[in-house]
């Protein structure tokens, strides 16, 4: 047939579209935007906050938060309402999740890095005070509120600075994206700090602790996950594991991190 592309033109005109974008966008109905569903979210909070009792109810008594009530409304609800206030929540998106998804995702692994904070003090031989949140994360503003290399936490020892990665696994796959790795090592070659990964296997109860700026480039560990886009990441080995949530708090020298 001749002239395609001028019929295909002249038919779209016909729909009432003068632009190609416009046609597809109507047609796969991407420009409806579905309503945040808050009772949803609602829910979420709730079940976030039995995951925190369950968890500090196994703990030992010296590590356990006394007062979680307290704590809940801190670090879920407080930030919640204040993504809520500034239109965060419905620009939330990663690899097609619905936002509410996206938005319990976040805050598990911003409430776990507060419960743990002050038992990382406690590990470390340090006031929880001396303890600087630095991500990049600003509840404000979606521009800012996204996911860098940056590490969570900070801390000063014996007059060295030690930058602090905090994560959580919940389905028992622990890995450490490469580009956490690479970050640690800039940051060591170009200040002189050092990184620990501290990896909380919630599924499985343990924790790991990895000094991302000495692994090598050609380490075994680095494998390609296609879950998650052919990323490469650094599998942690079980070797790494050497706190077991329902054990005391080992001693820093027992973690072999070559502080």
């Amino acid at each position: 047939m001749k002239n395609s592309a001028d019929y295909f033109k002249k038919y779209r005109l016909e729909l009432g579209f003068s632009n190609q974008n416009d046609a597809k966008f109507f047609l796969a109905a991407k420009d409806i935007k579905p309503n945040i569903d808050y009772a949803y979210i609602v829910l979420l909070n709730k079940r976030l906050i039995k995951i925190l009792k369950n968890l500090n109810k196994i703990l030992v008594d010296d590590l356990k938060n006394n007062d979680l009530n307290l704590f809940s409304k801190e670090y879920i609800i407080r930030p919640y309402e204040i993504l809520k206030n500034h239109d965060i929540i419905s620009k939330l998106n990663n690899q097609g999740r619905r936002p509410e998804q996206v938005l319990f995702s976040w805050l598990r692994g911003f409430v776990l890095v507060e419960l743990f904070k002050p038992i990382f003090a406690k590990l470390f031989e340090i006031d929880v005070t001396l303890m600087t949140n630095i991500g990049d994360d600003d509840l404000k503003n979606i521009d800012t509120f996204k996911r860098t290399p940056t590490a969570d936490l900070q801390i000063q020892k014996n007059k060295e600075i030690i930058n602090i990665e905090v994560q959580a696994g919940f389905q028992g796959i622990n890995d450490i994206k490469e580009h956490k790795v690479r970050e640690a090592k800039k940051v060591f070659q170009d200040n002189n700090i050092k990184t620990i990964c501290i990896h909380i296997d919630v599924f499985n109860g343990q924790v790991a602790f990895v000094r991302l700026d000495s692994i090598k480039n050609d380490d075994v560990n680095f494998v390609t996950r296609q879950q998650m886009e052919g990323q490469s990441v650094f599998s942690i080995d079980q070797n790494y594991f050497k706190w077991r949530l329902l054990d005391a708090l080992p001693s820093l020298q027992n973690l072999e991190v070559g502080l």
